[in-house]
């Protein structure tokens, strides 16, 4: 999985806390957690893709949820960044090579096949029985006050950092589980 589907998720949380009337400019998403914006700007763009963000465009524009975080799953996010393929594609090389042989149309499927099938099953099956929402509640139980830091800091303009310089001050951390 790439990183685009952690900082996806992240900015998703972020848009939660900085309020629904709000849109946040990808760069303001990125500057936050010293992302690469255009980078951050694409996987915003899929989640838009997929309905999970609404874009503004203009000077006042930027990035708002489409949707409440109790609607949003972790499958949802990661389908709109990684795509929908499965992550294993059996070729059959049981039929290749010396060893290989034939297999009846009617015959057993691949056994690697079908434990990866059961894995990957059971992996999306978790990722959309886990909604943002929940992982907002534990986000702010590990870090009370990055919700009202992120939206004090979003009011602050339109620098890049927070107000004396440096880094923010909830760091990328703050929503780790």
């Amino acid at each position: 999985m790439s990183e685009g589907v952690e900082w996806a998720l992240h900015s998703c949380v972020n848009l939660a806390w900085a309020g629904p009337g709000r849109a946040v400019p990808a760069a303001r998403l990125a500057a936050w957690h010293d992302l690469p914006a255009a980078y951050l700007n694409k996987q915003l763009q899929a989640l838009a893709r997929a309905g999970i963000v609404t874009s503004t465009p203009g000077p006042r524009g930027g990035f708002r949820l489409a949707r409440p975080l109790a609607e949003i799953t972790l499958m949802d996010v990661v389908a709109a960044v990684e795509g929908t393929e499965e992550a294993f594609r059996c070729t059959e090389i049981r039929q290749q090579g010396p060893g290989g042989a034939p297999v009846a149309d009617d015959g057993p499927a691949c056994a690697i096949a079908h434990a990866m099938n059961r894995a990957e099953l059971a992996w999306r099956q978790a990722l959309a029985a886990e909604d943002l929402d929940g992982i907002r509640r534990r986000a702010e139980l590990q870090a009370p006050h990055a919700a009202s830091r992120l939206r004090a800091w979003l009011a602050a303009g339109a620098a890049d950092r927070p107000p004396g310089g440096g880094r923010p001050t909830a760091r990328p951390t703050d929503l780790d589980n």
